[in-house]
């Protein structure tokens, strides 16, 4: 068996979809922002991102690197701005996914440093040159909402008041990203949860989350400038972080070493950046640019 796929449009890509989630259901690391769905629709909806999405297949293995193409002729993954965690889908043996990478190369482009989350297999970005990021601090599933309550018990006591927090820039400014997460939420109801704080005639402060097999996944919070002074948002976060710990599962704060999530956190994912030039031993007779 020999066959590669190249999908430059989103309705190429759905001709992978069997593939692609076959591969998403053998990466036990794999998180939503690996998924088929969301990126069909990261397709779909991000004009400054052209799908180049490669799929090689052989006797040896199978990957897949959700990549496009940017305006400024770069390459990335997809996403734009919304996916935290990228990453690449593989099986198999290591020579299909350096082959996959070798037909994205070939295209002559530079790979924006790009954000990338290394996991236990860190080998899938090997032939790139690696340096550290940041951190998205979280809660490992198991914890007791109980223990986690008690060590917050400032932000217990205040809930009703809340704190004052800055949340830097809203990426949910751009009408395309609106859309985006708005059809992600409404194509899979049943794995978006949205936290409100609330008075009688007032939105305080709303927290939209993905739940992503035992991890809920904290995406973006929106609190009245009003009550700014009050911080909402960061205690509506710390009540559904003991709600969800209460239902069992683990929580993350996504990427960003915020004060107020490294506050909450018990543990952090670290991600990095990949970039760099593929090795002349993995790339053949000839060397294959993937760097600016």
């Amino acid at each position: 068996m020999n066959r590669f796929i190249l999908a430059q449009t989103a309705h190429e890509i759905d001709a992978l979809k069997p593939a692609w989630e076959w591969l998403y259901l053998q990466q036990s690391e794999a998180t939503f922002f690996q998924s088929f769905y969301w990126n069909r629709l990261a397709a779909e909806c991000f004009r400054d991102e052209r799908p180049t999405v490669v799929f090689v297949e052989t006797d040896s293995g199978a990957a897949l690197i959700p990549a496009a193409v940017r305006k400024d002729s770069h390459l990335c993954l997809l996403g734009e701005e919304l996916f935290d965690y990228r990453d690449v889908l593989w099986a198999g043996d290591c020579s299909v996914l350096t082959r996959a990478w070798r037909i994205l190369a070939e295209r002559g482009l530079p790979l924006a440093q790009t954000p990338v989350c290394m996991g236990s297999m860190p080998e899938r970005w090997s032939i790139f040159e690696i340096e550290d990021f940041c951190h998205a601090p979280c809660i490992a599933q198991g914890t007791g909402p109980d223990d986690f309550a008690a060590s917050h018990s400032r932000l217990a006591r205040q809930l009703q008041a809340a704190l004052s927090n800055v949340w830097g820039e809203n990426l949910f400014a751009d009408p395309g990203r609106v859309r985006f997460i708005t059809e992600v939420a409404a194509g899979a109801p049943s794995a978006c949860q949205i936290f409100t704080l609330e008075t009688a005639s007032t939105l305080v402060s709303a927290l939209v989350a993905f739940q992503d097999g035992n991890m809920r996944r904290f995406y973006t919070t929106y609190f009245d400038a009003a009550w700014a002074h009050y911080s909402p948002g960061v205690a509506l976060l710390f009540e559904a972080t003991r709600l969800s710990l209460a239902e069992g599962l683990g929580c993350d704060y996504m990427t960003g070493e915020q004060e107020y999530k490294l506050r909450l956190a018990t543990t952090q994912v670290q991600l990095c950046r990949a970039h760099g030039k593929l090795r002349r031993d993995d790339a053949g007779d000839r060397e294959l640019s993937l760097a600016a």
